[in-house]
């Protein structure tokens, strides 16, 4: 039963339904686990004491549910597709983490409501939603102790936790390299630092260079916190936001049936406008794709790499101005540029056309 479970539910939680709704004994466990009756004990105990959390509490419950369903069923199919494939819950994990590594970011969780959100206060006294999460993956963040609430109640709020932040860092690591694996087969690179954490080593012409910001961080946020010359914020929320929806279309449009989009071409190589015909599956990737190209195509060369790199792949400054050969500090003024340019195409389209969130 131990192993009937997704990899991301985490081995004392399914100890502990093993013993709660399978009736394993203490140390029928112990000696299946290899270890101490004691050691089986004390993560029962510290897991049942976690059950003040509602995310926990809900998410322990359901997997009790499937679990007896599968034991009155003869122990048939297993319980390994409640997320699907491994690659696809640490993408949406990186997704929701991402978020919530922003400054000033929750997921707040309301009694009764289907779904999660992550929402950022940008300290002027407005609240920005960046992300919507399925209640089953906000289970799942709580119950690895990946995010966690200090007062649960009617509305509970959720931070990311120090062990959230690592699992990041890993989960980026390995994305990293089934991307390489996949480009060069039978390829392996050995990382001196967790990729994606400040201060990770890289790689760059033969030098060791060490990068200045996470790639947990979104680089318009960071922008935010800075202040130009006459004190005010080097972007302003209007721009933030016409960043956040350009990439808020740019993740959806990745959810069609062709996942993989050829967004490259829109780099400097060549802009051109509009999307082929019958390019991918339901109307609402179909249709983000086309805001995301009408966006792109609006901005042009040089903006539209930018805006691409910075806003949808997340790209630091420092990096997008070494792919593109541009000079230092050079990043963030031709970004604000583009995302002023973007924010005057957003408010020249219609209501309909505006982002889901």
């Amino acid at each position: 039963m131990l192993n009937d479970w997704p990899a991301w539910v985490p081995e004392d939680a399914r100890r502990y339904i093993a013993h709660t709704e399978g009736g394993q004994g203490i140390r029928d466990l112990a000696r299946e686990c290899g270890c101490h009756a004691s050691t089986i004990s004390r993560q029962v105990r510290r897991i049942e004491a976690r059950r003040d959390d509602p995310l926990i509490d809900a998410a322990l419950s359901r997997l009790g549910a499937e679990a007896r369903a599968r034991r009155e069923a003869g122990g048939g199919a297993g319980l390994g597709d409640v997320h699907g494939r491994q690659a696809a819950f640490e993408a949406e994990a990186i997704r929701i983490l991402r978020r919530l590594c922003e400054t000033g970011a929750v997921l707040a969780v309301a009694d009764g409501v289907e779904k999660a959100v992550v929402a950022r206060d940008s300290g002027a006294g407005t609240i920005t939603r960046t992300a919507v999460v399925e209640m089953e993956m906000a289970q799942a963040l709580a119950l690895n102790e990946w995010i966690s609430c200090a007062n649960p109640g009617r509305v509970s709020r959720y931070r990311v936790t120090a062990a959230g932040r690592a699992a990041l860092g890993r989960m980026l690591a390995r994305a990293e390299n089934r991307a390489s694996s996949a480009a060069e087969p039978g390829f392996a690179e050995a990382q001196a630092a967790i990729p994606g954490q400040p201060g990770a080593a890289t790689a760059q012409g033969g030098r060791t260079r060490r990068s200045r910001y996470g790639l947990g961080e979104n680089p318009l946020v960071l922008l935010a916190r800075r202040r130009d010359r006459d004190g005010k914020p080097f972007l302003s929320e209007e721009l933030v936001a016409a960043g956040e929806r350009l990439r808020e279309d740019f993740e959806l449009a990745q959810m069609g049936a062709r996942v993989t989009q050829d967004w490259d071409r829109f780099l400097t190589a060549g802009v051109q406008g509009g999307l082929r015909a019958g390019q991918g599956g339901g109307r609402g990737a179909e249709a983000a794709r086309e805001r995301v190209a009408r966006a792109l195509t609006e901005l042009g060369p040089g903006l539209s790499d930018v805006a691409l790199r910075c806003c949808c792949y997340l790209e630091g400054l420092e990096e997008a101005e070494r792919r593109m050969g541009w000079s230092a500090r050079s990043a963030k003024i031709v970004l604000r540029i583009a995302l002023q340019r973007l924010k005057r195409h957003y408010d020249g389209e219609s209501d309909t056309d505006r982002m889901i969130g």
